[in-house]
């Protein structure tokens, strides 16, 4: 009998998509073949502390996105210098021979420090193949600015757009002037909405750069694009496969929200497959594909766009550690193109390994 491939599943972490990323884990760990696999939880808390654990009851209210957590009378990973609960670890504990003995890392930590390159820099570090985006694919869709850049200079259609380092580097008149009527003020490196907001006044357009500020030192001032919302996953290295068949995602609120995405059940309505003329889909699979290999993409990407009704498009993000949730749409989207969770979850890790 063949050994079994130890994986090292990484979930939590110091960002905003903390819990999000737990819910992931718990999924992931779930549809993972015991018979071809032994699975260490590695849950990071958010002050940054590492525990590990190898039974899935270390995830607790994993059905509730706003109450999932992990208990932490656990052996830590990393021991962290002077502190206390290290004291009656064991030698083998306190090495860290455990991470060491794992074949392949399955980072599902959503936003930074896990999403943005920190993460898979340590992981380059340790020598161990990984699931997803490298440090460098990591480091670029993060930032939604230089993101953007790459994809216009390979003539891939992005939204107008402003970069501000400083509130007061645009004014609300003359981002009006420039963008539109409806606006959208977003961090440049945050992931699931967070930070974002919807703007038509003056007063919401301060109160929103208040906000992304707050979550990061570069914000960006979008204009509000009228289409319908469409998803495509992506899979490969090198020479990313075929991309999934699209979905489509029908906010019922204002606008994809991260409560719409993650807390809210009446939220959106997703259409697997989307309703779209094939000629148009396969142009927007190729686009997806292509930008994959022009941001430096590794493992796996979701690209998200937005479609006129004049069947132009705009590409508005890339994804490289999508979500893994029961309404995840990277899993489904796969899962309506033929490939199962358990059998993507292989894929990924044979491309990690690749």
């Amino acid at each position: 009998m063949s050994k079994k491939t130890t994986i090292g599943l990484i979930c939590g972490g110091t960002s905003g998509e903390h819990e999000v990323s737990l819910v992931s884990a718990y999924n992931i760990q779930a549809a993972l073949d015991r018979e071809k696999y032994e699975v260490l939880i590695i849950a990071i808390d958010k002050n940054g502390a590492w525990f590990l654990g190898s039974s899935p009851e270390l995830l607790e209210n994993t059905h509730d996105v706003r109450q999932v957590t992990f208990k932490k009378n656990l052996p830590t990973a990393l021991p962290q210098t002077g502190s206390s609960a290290n004291e009656n670890l064991t030698a083998k504990e306190q090495s860290g021979s455990e991470l060491a003995e794992v074949d392949v890392f399955f980072p599902i930590t959503h936003g930074k420090l896990g999403e943005d390159g920190a993460l898979q820099g340590l992981l380059e570090l340790l020598g161990k193949p990984y699931v997803g985006a490298d440090v460098y694919g990591s480091a670029i869709c993060m930032d939604k600015d230089v993101t953007k850049r790459l994809l216009q200079h390979h003539g891939i259609p992005v939204s107008r757009y402003k970069l501000l380092r400083n509130p007061k580097d645009l004014s609300f008149e003359d981002a009006v002037r420039d963008l539109g009527d409806t606006l959208f003020v977003k961090p440049c490196r945050e992931g699931s909405s967070l930070g974002v907001s919807k703007v038509r006044t003056a007063e919401e357009y301060k109160l929103a750069l208040q906000q992304a500020f707050a979550a990061d030192r570069k914000v960006l001032v979008e204009e509000a694009i009228s289409g319908r919302e469409i998803e495509c996953s992506v899979l490969g290295n090198d020479s990313p496969e075929a991309a999934s068949v699209l979905g489509e995602i029908v906010p019922l609120r204002e606008f994809y929200s991260y409560e719409a995405k993650y807390v809210d059940d009446d939220g959106a309505e997703l259409k697997i497959p989307a309703e779209i003329d094939p000629q148009v889909s396969l142009k927007i699979r190729k686009a997806a594909v292509e930008a994959f290999l022009i941001t430096e993409c590794r493992g796996m990407a979701r690209v998200d766009f937005f479609l006129r009704d004049d069947n132009t498009f705009i590409l508005n993000e890339i994804n490289t550690l999508p979500g893994f949730t029961k309404i995840s749409m990277f899993p489904k989207l796969w899962d309506a193109s033929g490939l199962a969770y358990p059998k993507l979850l292989d894929r990924l890790i044979e491309l990690a390994q690749e």
